[in-house]
């Protein structure tokens, strides 16, 4: 009996092992959620890449274009323009900003004349014109006012 209980233990010590080494048994993962950490990954990618009006591509980047260019490295194809950008995917209330959506404000012009990428905790990665790409908090003195809205573009 003793043995018995001793082999069983043994056993079932083996088998959680096992199964705990086991893909077929890991937690899957929720592929969207990926997709977006994915795409805030590769915005890190080129924070202090320079600005340049019309740029889009590592060289210099103006915000629509960097927001196209890190949309377009994950198979999603963005307008060009801010403004066209603010009418894609699907409007999102800013209490439910997720990372990877679009944030867009009022800048220079009526309507959206600026974008990003929503970051995390208040914060978004855009194409600043006076520092190139960097993170900025939603809440700043200059971004809080000017605020528009915000679209998903991976449901």
């Amino acid at each position: 009996m003793r043995l018995s209980v001793k082999l069983s233990a043994v056993c079932l010590l083996v088998l959680m092992l096992v199964m705990a080494n086991l893909p077929a048994f890991a937690a899957p993962k929720n592929p969207i959620k990926q997709e977006t950490d994915n795409i805030v990954k590769t915005a890190e990618k080129y924070l202090k890449a320079p600005y340049r009006f019309g740029g889009e591509s590592p060289k210099g980047f103006d915000c629509s274009g960097f927001v196209k260019y890190v949309y377009d490295r994950h198979g999603k194809k963005l307008p060009r323009t801010a403004d066209v950008q603010y009418v894609t995917g699907k409007k999102v209330d800013r209490s439910s900003l997720k990372p990877g959506d679009l944030v867009f404000f009022n800048t220079y012009a009526s309507g959206a004349s600026h974008v990003g990428i929503y970051y995390d905790n208040g914060r978004f990665i855009h194409a600043s014109s006076s520092r190139g790409v960097m993170i900025s908090r939603l809440d700043e003195p200059y971004w809080k006012p000017r605020y528009l809205g915000a679209r998903r573009i991976i449901n």
